[in-house]
Parts: C-alpha cells; structure tokens; sequence
C-alpha cells in the first residue's frame, strides 16, 4: 500500500512540476505548483516526518506562495509579451536534454556513500523530529540558514522598489 501511495504522489509531483513549468498563465502556474507542494506534504508523511511535512504545507504552500501571488497581482500583467524563446528551436531542445543527461550520468557515476552523519533512527526516536531539525539546522547549518534568509530578502526588496517606481511614474 505505501509503494501504491508513493508511486502515486511520485506521479502527481512531477506531472504538476513540469505543468507548473510549461504553463504561459502565471496564476495557471502557480495553482499546479501549489498541488506540487500539498503532494510533496503527503511524500513526506509516508517517511514519517510530519513535522517537515506541517512545515512544507505551511511555509511553501501557504505563505511562499502567496507571496508569489502578490507579487504577479502587483506587477499587474495586463498581457503576455510576444518574445521568441530559445526554448522553442530543436537544438536547444538537445542541448538541454543533453546536459541534463551529462549531470545525471556524472552524478550516478561519481555517488559514494561515505558520509552517514551523526543523526541515527534511533537518536531520532529518542528525541523527535522537530528537536532533530532545530539541533542540526541551529548548530551546523546556522551560517548556510543565514544566508538562506538574505537571499529570500533580495526578491522583497526587488518587489518593493518595483512597486514604488511604478506607482512614481503613474503607471500602476
């Protein structure tokens, strides 16, 4: 039965990823996301992480992508701009298939288990997830956290200074 329901939110992940990708509709886009993040919840509740499955409902499909939503209904798109894309010829279709199959070959050849850290099952059981996460993301991972945090500051900012200049020049 778990096999079944991991084959399934495997499925439903990828199919609403490339859609959420392939989409030329923002909020289009953002809706298969949005199922991409809920099923993504119910992959990690099959690993038994339930904190971590809380936490992407919450944070991914609640607050980060509301804020994607503010930010498309701030830019205000009124129409799609009729570009050529790269995308579109064949050859680059070949290329993009050919580096990713480059870096999925590399990967697979070049894997090796090394590294089985300090985090055991049964350290787990003994003290739980969230207190497992909090030990390792606060005191090994403090400074990558950090940084993590100003990087999500950036596009705030870029919004925000968007916003201003728009609304100085009238044009909101």
């Amino acid at each position: 039965m778990v096999e079944l329901l991991f084959g399934y939110f495997a499925i439903v992940i990828i199919t609403s990823a490339l859609f959420g990708v392939t989409r030329k509709n923002l909020v289009h886009s953002l809706l298969w996301i949005l199922l991409m993040f809920v099923h993504l919840g119910g992959l990690y509740l099959l690993l038994n992480a339930e904190f971590l499955a809380m936490v992407q409902i919450i944070v991914y499909a609640g607050a980060i992508l509301v804020m994607f939503l503010f930010v498309v209904f701030l830019l205000n798109l009124k129409e799609e701009t009729k570009e050529p894309v790269f995308i579109h010829s064949w050859q680059g279709r070949i290329y993009g298939v050919l580096i990713l199959l480059f870096f999925a070959l590399f990967g697979a050849f070049t894997y090796k288990k090394t590294h089985t850290g300090s985090f055991t099952i049964e350290l787990i059981d003994k003290q739980g997830h969230t207190k497992t996460i909090g030990t390792a993301l606060f005191n090994e991972y403090l400074f990558p956290f950090l940084i993590l945090g100003f990087i999500l500051l950036v596009p705030l900012i870029g919004v925000g200074i968007v916003a201003v200049r728009r609304k100085a020049n009238g044009t909101s």
